[in-house]
């Protein structure tokens, strides 16, 4: 009997969680959570891409989402553009400027090149929280909305933001996954793996080491900028935070957790760290050491993630 391949097994159960989770949703308000998901989601696929396909790392990937974020906010403002075309523009900036600032921290390896792209998140967050003339400084400024409640209302249908941009986040996070799966079995894809294993192999094949670094570097920041204006447009308003050191750590967190080599196991990881702090409200002064102890627990016991972990689990067991 002919089994699925794993490009379309991913794609068929993402879109069995997208299609079954709002059957035990008890409020609008999940819709929103489940956005989030979705636009994490979108994010860590990049970040699969660089890790988890190309063995690179990096700790200031929220400065992509930054980007990205108020991109949407000030084009309509200077520029006049439409919502949708600022998050066009966002995503070309983030990947002109991850080709400059990629070629030469790329050359680093381990812990420098983990410091390098520290350093640029952090520069990313100074200039927009101390431009307050352009961005707002700490407090922020308000994003133009994508409008689309409003085209779909006058067309006579009803539908909450929360429900809309649900279903918005998963179809571009259904399209990111299926671009990030085809990577996988390309030429490209493959040479990107290669460079997980061993550079010096991958080099001494005649594959362009430092150009498929800064190919995976440039695809994930592009990742990351669409994942921060979806937020900006989602939430109609946008801060430094977005650009936060916390917030590149979280979403370094999610890829690791479900494990970086799977673009399931990234969005299950992202679903686990945006999903359970709601659940653990609970618990109130409880709730970050409880997420802190399951994080170290799979960490410890499941170093390749949790979805690699458990599916070797399966194949493990007597038939």
């Amino acid at each position: 009997m002919r089994t699925l391949s794993p490009k379309y097994a991913t794609l068929i159960a993402l879109i069995a969680l997208i299609a079954l989770a709002p059957l035990f949703f008890p409020s609008t308000f999940y819709y929103r959570i489940g956005a989030l998901i979705f636009i994490n989601g979108l994010a860590v696929i990049g970040l699969v891409v660089l890790i988890g396909y190309a063995g690179q790392i990096s700790l200031g990937h929220a400065g992509f989402a930054g980007i990205g974020a108020y991109a949407c906010a000030l084009g309509p403002i200077h520029l006049g553009l439409a919502p949708v075309l600022s998050l066009v523009l966002g995503a070309v900036l983030s990947g002109a400027i991850a080709w400059l600032v990629g070629r030469p921290i790329l050359r680093l390896r381990g812990h420098y090149l983990a410091v390098a792209t520290l350093g640029f998140g952090i520069l990313i967050y100074i200039v927009l929280n101390n431009e307050a003339q352009l961005t707002g400084g700490p407090d922020g400024m308000p994003v133009e909305g994508l409008g689309l409640r409003g085209l779909l209302e006058s067309a006579g249908f009803a539908v909450k933001a929360s429900k809309l941009w649900y279903w918005l986040a998963a179809l571009v996070m259904l399209a990111g996954a299926l671009l990030a799966l085809n990577l996988h079995d390309s030429p490209t894809g493959r040479a990107l793996r290669s460079l997980h294993d061993s550079e010096v192999a991958a080099h001494t094949v005649g594959i362009d080491v430092a150009r498929y670094k800064l190919t995976a570097f440039v695809i994930s920041a592009v990742y990351a900028s669409v994942a921060g204006s979806q937020i900006a447009l989602m939430n109609e308003f946008v801060s430094p935070d977005i650009a936060g050191f916390l917030h590149s750590i979280e979403l370094l967190t999610m890829t690791v957790l479900g494990g970086a080599a799977m673009v399931f196991g990234a969005v299950i990881g992202a679903t686990i760290l945006t999903a359970l702090p709601q659940v653990l409200t609970a618990l109130q002064d409880f709730e970050h050491i409880v997420l802190g102890l399951i994080m170290m627990l799979v960490m410890i016991f499941m170093p390749e993630g949790l979805v690699p972990s458990l599916a070797r689990l399966v194949r493990r067991r007597p038939r």
